[in-house]
């Protein structure tokens, strides 16, 4: 009997979730009811289907009911789905031949003071699931050749500790650095908070690792201009004073960066008399500090209309300088004027702590009553006093924030990765995926996500290296197969029109030597676009091809009869 012909057999397996499901509907009824749907021939509920006895239950079931299609209906595919191909795949089930049903997020969540309304819509969903399940077919995933290769974009503390990481692995790596010298806001930091080491000690110790490493290239006053390509094969052209270098790179690491916002404007910034803590950190490296009343003002183009984000170092640098400055000078008064303090953890809260002793002052402000800089005082509302008081100085502190790089938006475009509203980019999943980009082999870490400390950074960088270093250490890597595609029965139907071509996220559609389109798989996403804009239906969506997503509204419906 052929696998066109071979009888459909279905098996539904239901999770509690703990009481993320089973607390608000009857998963046994359910699974009971399940028996019911065409094709259906074993169900099952579980406490916990993700657990070890849960796929072993899953195993169990395709062995001794003989399934060729499993469905889990339980929380999200975003998080387990690869865990349960993985699991059928194991018994020898194609596992494309799987379909999960989310009931948790889609329903026990959203309807939890609904729960006789949401025991009918898990009902709705397992059976549209079923009739999907019924109409699909075995894919295969495409095996695609790796270059044992990594570019790292960026050679600030994350890009320099990513790019070592590769190069120790035994991978080439390419370090590229748009400044003139390699190091980032290193170079201009006096020294690092909460160890108080000279920022120079690790700047220098990280360049003689960089330049003792055979492995690694560093190109400085450089760029990338171009990326094509696809995870383990990108084609990349860095160009350096004019020369342009071409590269065949496996995966690629983003560590750009961020840059710093300069307060035009605000507070009577002058650069002289009131300074940035970036411009602080320059003098207190020079040892051109004198000042004897100092005046912190927090929160400067942050937490405002225009840019709504904390950025995150700004209250820790501002304790670390005030104590630096304590420290020289112990007669020094130093008054930090802020909105609210971030000192996360207790290591950083025990850095609050020794400021407080150093005899630095804290003096909250409202957001509707900024501090007022005159020219020798800051005038600055205090709540516990109810009245405004003057403060003199001699030298205000503006905490900026950082804020993402002008240039950030021609690297994602090349890179075909997103960007968030104030620029940063942005990972593929804030927790499950914090150091990958949507787009397969590209990864990000440090500031050019969003602002971080030096120790984030550096952790980051080790992080996005690890993530990198499983694609390049294999030979062969598999690519999913849930693609777009124009099967050779379709052909006829294409006009060559190149709308696709245009729509195409992913730039993963072209036209060959043949002026006929072509589909390149490894780039596809199936993200559906181009079906869905194909003006003749050409294109098919494997996986979610048109009868698989007809016949699961004919089920919402109650008109699909197994057929």
């Amino acid at each position: 009997m052929s696998e066109e012909e071979e009888e459909i057999r279905i098996g539904v397996f239901v999770c509690h979730c703990g009481s993320n499901i089973g607390g608000y509907i009857d998963c046994k009824s359910i699974a009971e009811w399940a028996k019911s749907l065409p094709h259906v021939v074993f169900t099952q509920d579980n406490l916990y289907t993700c657990s070890e006895t849960g796929l072993a239950q899953i195993k169990k079931g395709v062995n001794e009911n003989n399934l060729n299609r499993v469905i889990v209906a339980s929380c999200t595919p975003r998080t387990h789905e690869p865990l349960f191909r993985s699991c059928i795949q194991e018994e020898g089930v194609n596992p494309y031949l799987f379909n999960f049903v989310n009931i948790r997020d889609q329903n026990t969540w959203v309807h939890q003071k609904e729960p006789e309304k949401a025991f009918e819509k898990a009902k709705e969903l397992i059976a549209m699931g079923v009739a999907k399940a019924a109409k699909l077919e075995p894919l295969e995933k495409i095996i695609v050749d790796t270059t044992p290769t990594a570019l790292v974009i960026g050679a600030g503390v994350a890009g320099i500790t990513a790019a070592l990481s590769m190069a120790n692995q035994g991978f080439e790596t390419h370090l590229v650095e748009k400044e003139a010298e390699i190091g980032g806001k290193l170079n201009i930091l006096d020294k690092l908070y909460p160890t108080n080491q000279d920022a120079s000690e690790l700047l220098k110790s990280l360049k003689k690792r960089v330049n003792d490493n055979t492995n690694l290239t560093v190109y400085t006053s450089a760029s990338v201009k171009s990326i094509e390509g696809f995870i383990g094969n990108f084609e990349i052209e860095i160009e350096q004073n004019g020369n342009v270098k071409e590269l065949t790179i496996g995966v690629i690491i983003v560590a750009v960066g961020a840059s710093l916002f300069t307060p035009t404007g605000l507070f009577n910034y002058d650069g002289q008399k009131r300074i940035t803590q970036a411009e602080l950190e320059t003098l207190l490296k020079n040892n051109q500090v004198e000042s004897s009343n100092v005046v912190m003002i927090q929160c400067v183009g942050s937490r405002i209309e225009e840019r709504k984000y904390c950025s995150s170092v700004c209250c820790m640098v501002a304790l670390k300088n005030a104590l630096e400055i304590k420290e020289r000078n112990p007669k020094a008064n130093v008054t930090i004027l802020f909105r609210d303090l971030y000192t996360p953890g207790t290591y950083y809260e025990d850095y609050y702590r020794r400021a407080r002793e150093a005899g630095v002052i804290f003096i909250e402000y409202a957001p509707e009553k900024m501090p007022i800089v005159e020219d020798n005082q800051v005038r600055v509302h205090n709540e516990y006093l109810g009245q405004d008081i003057l403060i003199p100085y001699d030298l205000v502190v503006l905490s900026t924030p950082l804020v993402s790089n002008e240039d950030n938006k021609d690297i994602a475009q090349m890179l075909k990765v997103p960007l968030e509203e104030n620029g940063f980019f942005l990972e593929a999943h804030v927790k499950l995926r914090p150091m990958d980009f949507a787009t397969d082999g590209v990864y990000i870490c440090g500031s050019a996500k969003w602002p971080v400390d030096i120790t984030e950074s550096i952790a980051q960088g080790y992080a996005a290296a690890s993530r990198a270093s499983t694609i390049i250490s294999h030979s062969t890597l598999e690519v999913e197969g849930a693609t777009s595609s124009l099967p050779e029965y379709n052909r006829n139907l294409c006009t060559g029109c190149e709308v696709c071509i245009t729509v195409c996220p992913y730039k993963a559609i072209s036209k060959d030597e043949n002026d006929e389109i072509l589909i390149q798989q490894v780039l596809c996403k199936g993200c559906g676009v181009c079906g869905a804009t194909c003006t003749n239906h050409a294109i098919v969506i494997r996986h979610f091809t048109d009868d698989q997503i007809l016949s699961e509204i004919l089920a919402f419906g109650g008109q699909y009869d197994g057929v």
